[in-house]
C-alpha cells in the first residue's frame, strides 16, 4: 500500500507542488488557515479532485472548526475519513489518528503535558500499523528556535507510547522546521509539514510503502 503524506497546508492546498498518486492520502492536521467552515469546504472540494482511493484527515491546532463545531465540520468533510482519537482499517492496514499537542499559546486541540496527554496516547490500540498525530514525539522532527536557543517541543508521553507500539509508520506535522523522514527501530517517522517555517507550501509530499500483516 502506497501512502502519500502531507500536513500543515494552512488553506494553501491549491498552491501545493504536484501530489503523487497512491492508495491512501494522509493529511496530518492544520489543513485550514483561519479555521472556518468556509476554509473546510474549499479544502474538501480540493480533496475530492485528487485521485487517491482513500483519504484520511486529522485536525491540528489551527483547525478550529473541528473543535468548535465538530458535527458541522465532519459533515462538511465528505471527501475523506476523519479520525479523532479513532481508527480505521483499510485493506488490512490499521490506522489511528489523534489531533492533540502540548499547550502552546491558545490554539485548538491542545492539552497540558503530563496526565492529559498521557491518557490520550493510551487510547492508541496496541495493534496499530500507522499512527497519525498532529504533533511530533519528543526529539524527533520537533526542534524549533526559541530566541537564540533550539528546543525540542514534541511530547515526551507520545515518545513513551511509541516505544510500546510495533508501528510500521508514524506520520505527523505541526513543527514546520522538522520536515523530513526519520527512523526509530523498525518504525519510519515522517514530519510531513508542507509549509516551511515561513508558511510557504514548498515541501514535497512524503511517499512510503506499508504492507499489511500476514493472516
Amino acid at each position: 500500500m502506497k501512502l502519500v503524506c502531507i500536513s500543515d497546508t494552512h488553506s494553501l492546498h491549491r498552491r501545493l507542488p504536484s501530489i503523487p498518486d497512491g492508495d491512501v492520502l494522509i493529511h496530518a492536521g492544520d489543513c485550514l488557515g483561519q479555521g472556518t467552515l468556509e476554509n473546510l469546504e474549499d479544502f474538501n472540494d480540493w480533496l475530492g479532485s485528487l485521485p487517491h482511493r482513500h483519504k484520511i484527515v486529522i485536525a491540528g491546532n489551527h483547525d478550529w472548526a473541528f473543535q468548535e463545531t465538530p458535527e458541522l465540520a465532519q459533515q462538511a468533510l465528505t471527501s475523506a475519513i476523519y479520525l479523532e482519537d479513532s481508527g480505521v482499517e483499510i485493506e488490512g492496514v490499521r490506522f489511528w489518528g489523534s489531533p492533540w499537542t502540548p499547550i502552546f499559546m491558545n490554539w485548538a486541540f491542545m492539552l497540558g503535558r503530563g496526565e492529559p496527554l498521557y491518557e490520550k496516547w493510551q487510547l492508541i490500540p496496541d495493534d496499530t500499523d500507522v499512527l497519525i498525530t498532529h504533533g511530533p514525539p519528543q526529539g524527533i522532527g520537533d526542534e524549533v528556535m526559541l530566541g537564540l536557543q533550539s528546543q525540542n517541543v514534541g511530547c515526551e508521553h507520545l515518545l513513551e507510547r511509541l516505544h510500546q507500539l510495533p508501528l510500521k509508520a508514524h506520520v505527523f506535522g505541526h513543527i514546520h522546521e522538522g520536515y523530513g523522514e526519520y527512523r526509530r527501530g523498525q518504525t519510519q517517522l515522517i514530519n510531513a509539514s508542507t509549509c516551511n517555517e515561513l508558511y510557504a507550501p514548498i515541501n514535497a509530499p512524503v511517499v512510503l510503502e506499508v504492507f499489511p500483516c500476514e493472516a
